[in-house]
């Protein structure tokens, strides 16, 4: 299982940019650069996962510690 580290406020935040990026790729015309957008799918992923890799590889977390 794979240990959260994606807090509340961070989470919304990816799930918002991730959902932006992909509904800007199917919305926007055929362009050269389009495909770019597809990274949208990389913050929606850990968002709604709520586990980053690059945070767990620089030892980063945004979640609020228990007490």
């Amino acid at each position: 299982m794979l240990k959260t580290n994606v807090g509340g406020l961070d989470r919304t935040l990816r799930v918002i940019v991730g959902i932006v990026l992909l509904a800007a790729f199917f919305m926007l015309p055929e362009a050269g650069y389009r495909w770019l957008l597809l990274i949208g799918i990389v913050p929606l992923a850990t968002g709604l996962i709520g586990t980053c890799p690059a945070y767990s590889i620089f030892g980063i977390s945004t979640c609020k510690m228990k007490s």
